[in-house]
């Protein structure tokens, strides 16, 4: 059997997470199908790194694009596969083999105005609607995003296979003490800082979470810091009003795209994290941190209540004043963060890429013989 995976995405926050941690761990599992993997020209060496059965064939079309409908469809049928997968909501009309596709979540159906222009959004709308459609299989990481994408497309229940994000295991290793005296000096970090990890876009909320921020440091907090790790503040000029506005330029840093082995320490070193997102798939930032020993506070909307459990505080995303309590009641009660932090590893250890894989290549095999889809009665 002959299955293409699209890793043009490959070192992409999130999607890029999903691809290499299940192509790693497709290799571990699977030492007889042949997987040809479409990825960008400088990403080919990956296929030498994963197994014999692996092999890499450069792509170059864009995300987005007009060429990759075309380009795609031509590189599936010169390979000869038995079967592709699109690791992200853009499966070309044209893909001449069987496919599964991986929709992550419904963010540009939930909230359109987000986009920068209408064409944006219909390109999204199109995009989804026929990876839902004429796709065999869809994967997607959580109970809830199942949920989102029956609300908008009429597929059956029994199509959608719900196969979980987990944790890259860097997160696993504990720092030297040089790695933390390095990122303490490098950073200056000498205060208690809030930590939180992930882009600036609206629905992340980051508006809100600065205005909570301010809120802390008024109750009786004035040391802390907060630290946002992802995107340039130039991307999101509200940001910068938001941070003016409660005269908070030298408490709040964006410190923009950090290495792994950084994050991992800027993790652990945190007194809370604060995800308080208005809408995730599935959220991997909380059990990162989790995973770190670090108490979470975070949205009680969406898939997050899903993936932490009770191993974190839930608050309202829409009240500053909900998510800054969430915040006090951690940095008040040591008893709290402890029970925080075991629940958090314990929660951390319910999600496994090698399970997500197996399921993966089950599926995989299902599609390629074409085993129907079962339906209830």
């Amino acid at each position: 059997m002959r299955i293409g995976i699209d890793a043009r995405k490959l070192h992409d926050f999130g999607i890029g997470t999903y691809i290499r941690n299940i192509i790693r761990e497709l290799a571990n599992i699977d030492k007889t199908t042949e997987y040809v993997l479409f990825c960008r020209p400088q990403d080919t060496a990956i296929a030498g790194e994963l197994g014999p059965n692996f092999r890499a064939v450069p792509e170059r079309s864009a995300h987005y694009s007009i060429g990759e409908q075309i380009s795609i469809p031509l590189a599936v049928k010169r390979q000869g596969l038995d079967l592709f997968h699109a690791p992200h909501y853009v499966l070309p009309a044209l893909t001449p083999t069987r496919s599964v596709v991986t929709i992550h979540d419904c963010i540009h159906l939930m909230f359109p105005e987000y986009l920068r222009h209408r064409l944006g959004h219909a390109y999204a709308h199109a995009a989804l609607w026929t990876a839902a459609h004429k796709s065999d299989r869809i994967f997607t990481v959580s109970e809830q995003s199942k949920r989102d994408i029956l609300k908008f497309f009429k597929v059956p229940p029994d199509k959608i296979v719900v196969t979980p994000n987990a944790i890259d295991e860097h997160f696993n290793a504990i720092p030297s003490e040089e790695q933390v005296v390095n990122t303490r000096e490098r950073y200056q970090l000498s205060h208690g800082y809030l930590l939180y990890v992930g882009n600036i876009k609206p629905h992340k909320n980051l508006e809100r979470l600065i205005e909570a921020f301010h809120l802390v440091r008024e109750q009786g907090r004035p040391e802390l810091e907060l630290i946002i790790i992802g995107d340039e503040i130039s991307k999101l000029q509200s940001l910068r009003r938001a941070v003016h506005k409660y005269q908070l330029h030298r408490w709040v840093r964006f410190l923009g795209f950090v290495p792994d082995q950084t994050l991992a320490v800027l993790y652990r070193l945190a007194s809370v994290f604060v995800f308080p997102s208005l809408y995730e798939g599935f959220g991997l930032p909380p059990l990162e941190a989790m995973a770190s020993g670090t108490p979470v506070v975070t949205s009680n909307v969406s898939s997050l209540p899903e993936v932490v459990g009770d191993a974190a505080i839930l608050v309202d995303p829409y009240r500053a004043d909900a998510i800054a309590d969430g915040i006090l009641r951690v940095l008040r009660s040591t008893h709290l963060r402890l029970d925080l932090q075991q629940r958090g590893l314990a929660r951390v250890k319910e999600y496994s890429w090698h399970r997500s894989a197996q399921r993966v290549r089950e599926v995989y095999g299902e599609v390629a013989m074409g085993q129907p889809i079962s339906r209830p009665q």
